[in-house]
């Protein structure tokens, strides 16, 4: 299992918390999402998977729930 953190910006109420979830769980491999709001600012965001994930596609899951990515660790 691997522990992936990404910061992502613009969240700012739990319907931002499903769609930036819904997006994540959708990626191959992720088996849980756990996402730290920070309204208005950035969230830390937790993502568990089998294996390390593929940056670009985390990125485009971000953007098409509608938010931004401005790290990842």
């Amino acid at each position: 299992m691997t522990t992936t953190v990404i910061d992502v910006e613009g969240m700012t109420c739990g319907n931002c918390v499903n769609h930036v979830t819904e997006e994540l769980t959708g990626l191959d491999g992720v088996s849980a999402v756990d996402v730290d709001l920070h309204a208005g600012g950035v969230s830390p965001v937790t993502v568990t998977s089998a294996a390390a994930l593929d940056e670009s596609a985390v990125r485009e899951a971000v953007d098409e729930a509608g938010y931004a990515v401005t790290a990842i660790r």
